[in-house]
């Protein structure tokens, strides 16, 4: 059958594999885009295919983030809305790197990039699998402990409604909420309102 190796060859990748090692893997730059042609293989984005006929990611764009850019952090309202702790739906992925970082170059899906310094990148970082993908994200205590420094641009009622939400949904973890917001500098932006939401009947 055509295209036998390089079938499998994906298939070792879950069915998702960037450029690079796709080369690796033995499959020419001239067969893959002749299975793209053909309908073998999708594009998702620039140097990264995914074998045609699969069932549908439940979420491409973050997993496309993940595996273009692995060494960012799903953040704020992306981390909001994979946590489920937001009404608002993102139109561009949400992705913290180390200040210094040299910025992803990726034209879909859509980037914000936020910079990160010390503790507040390296802190609070959960591994998921989506998809079959290892995403890094930011627990839930930690974004919020984001969302309130970067209140000014996201909106003071986004956050507000995240912690009524986390408040609702989820076991609230006040002992983490309180270290987050301290590795962040906003402890005393937070406490008010931890004490009126998380303590009201």
């Amino acid at each position: 059958m055509p295209f036998d190796k390089e079938k499998r060859a994906f298939e070792r990748g879950g069915g998702l594999l960037r450029t690079s090692a796709a080369l690796r893997a033995g499959v020419h730059p001239r067969v893959l885009y002749q299975m793209r042609d053909q309908g073998i293989v999708e594009r998702l984005s620039r140097g990264l295919y995914r074998l045609a006929g699969l069932p549908a990611l439940s979420n491409p764009d973050l997993v496309t983030v993940a595996l273009k850019v692995p060494t960012g952090v799903i953040c704020l309202i992306s981390a909001l809305a994979y946590h489920e702790i937001t009404t608002q739906i993102p139109h561009e992925v949400h992705v913290a790197l180390p200040r210094g970082t040299e910025p992803p170059r990726l034209k879909h899906p859509p980037l914000r990039v936020f910079w990160f310094t010390g503790r507040s990148f390296t802190e609070g970082i959960e591994t998921h699998k989506v998809d079959g993908i290892r995403l890094r994200v930011y627990s839930p205590e930690k974004t919020l402990a984001d969302c309130f420094k970067y209140r000014n641009k996201i909106g003071l009622d986004t956050v507000l409604e995240a912690l009524r939400l986390y408040r609702s949904r989820k076991r609230p973890n006040v002992d983490d909420l309180m270290k987050f917001a301290r590795v962040c500098r906003v402890e005393k932006v937070m406490r008010p309102y931890l004490e009126a939401l998380l303590y009201s009947s």
